[in-house]
């Protein structure tokens, strides 16, 4: 069979540039070579996107806290409107006779929001994960939890506060209405990001300052208290979900430094030990947030099961950490499917959905 060309995207303009660095490892690690030819497009901190070589496009690739991309003299541009060869090379003629399908491995804002999906839909690239709409959802916690809220999907109480207007907001209503402790994050950042646990006045403005330097929304949430369970989505109409996972942290609160930087930061627990009956109403309603969020190819649905057994769904990743040591893949491999499998079925989805798409009529003309 021939080869699919594969185009990888990573690094991007976001403050979790490095995990994308780590996750684009692990996927193009996982490859089968044998199926697939790649072509590595790395996106620096500027947003500038380089053409890389495979043996050659990290620095420092083993140690998360120095982790970067090698910048080469390849840069690589767009073709918009046309049926191949979109990117080519600025340096070359162009850069391969046709990418296939793209596997955008971004996090954050300029790679999971929207903004590069909405690009390659206009290159007419199939790409994996979810689409414009979706992606832009599941980046905006404000938004994922009203459609979550409206739709009868339990989530945490929370107020949204943006920078215009700040000053409406103050410690002693606040904790008034949502309780001690709070939490204060940023509406549009993934990984913990500018995430900060409220206990007093002092931690309030410090903790909006620090989210306001990330995103000009931001939301203020009550603390729920219970396990932290990760559920992963896989599919496009007809989504199945993996089997459960629990992460057990051991730092105040799950934090971006004990997600990716300290390896004792976090326990993760796979599966999870929790009774048959509460992992499948997990699995029911992580593959109904998927759906109510628009989401297509890949999500992980993130969880807090209290005391009592009551589920409240927290938030959603619709590109979720490929690390060594992140939970989607892991939760797959205990449901049956390799790191290798998940990326080919992720790859044939998108393949699947914009053959599907195409078919749709886009002109007037097709019309007569």
């Amino acid at each position: 069979m021939k080869k699919i060309n594969l185009g990888i995207l990573f690094g991007g303009r976001s403050t979790e540039h490095e995990v994308s660095l780590q996750s684009a490892k692990n996927v193009i690690d996982a490859l089968d070579k044998n199926k697939y030819d790649i072509t590595l497009i790395g996106i620096d901190k500027s947003g500038r996107w380089y053409l890389n070589d495979s043996s050659q496009f990290l620095l420092n690739s083993s140690n998360p806290k120095l982790i970067a991309l090698n910048k080469t003299n390849k840069n690589v541009a767009l073709v918009l409107g046309t049926e191949s060869e979109q990117l080519v090379c600025v340096s070359d003629i162009k850069l391969r006779e046709n990418i296939d399908v793209v596997f955008p491995i971004l996090h954050g804002p300029y790679g999971e929001d929207g903004t590069v999906q909405g690009l390659l839909k206009l290159a007419n690239l199939p790409f994996v994960g979810a689409g414009v709409l979706g992606s832009a959802i599941g980046m905006d916690k404000d938004v994922t939890k009203r459609l979550l809220r409206d739709e009868g999907v339990p989530i945490a109480r929370f107020v949204v506060v943006h920078a215009w207007e700040r000053e409406k907001f103050n410690f002693i209503s606040t904790s008034r209405e949502l309780g001690l402790p709070l939490f204060i994050k940023p509406a549009n950042t993934g990984s913990s990001v500018g995430v900060s646990k409220v206990e007093n006045e002092t931690d309030f403005e410090n903790a909006l300052d620090k989210a306001f330097e990330f995103d000009n929304k931001v939301l203020i949430e009550e603390f729920i208290q219970g396990r932290e369970i990760e559920c992963a989505v896989l599919g496009n109409e007809v989504p199945i979900a993996s089997g459960v996972g629990e992460v057990i942290t051991q730092r105040d609160f799950y934090s971006y430094e004990a997600k990716y930087i300290d390896e004792n930061g976090a326990l993760l627990e796979i599966p999870a030990n929790i009774p048959v009956k509460i992992v499948e109403a997990i699995q029911e309603m992580a593959t109904k947030t998927f759906k109510i969020l628009c989401c297509e190819g890949m999500a992980r649905v993130d969880f807090f099961l209290t005391k009592g057994n009551k589920l409240i769904v927290n938030e959603v990743n619709t590109i979720p950490g490929f690390t060594n040591i992140s939970m989607y893949p892991k939760l797959w491999e205990i449901s049956g499917i390799s790191y290798s499998q998940l990326i080919d079925r992720l790859i044939q989805l998108a393949l699947d959905r914009h053959a599907r798409d195409k078919r749709l009529k886009t002109s007037f003309d097709e019309l007569l």
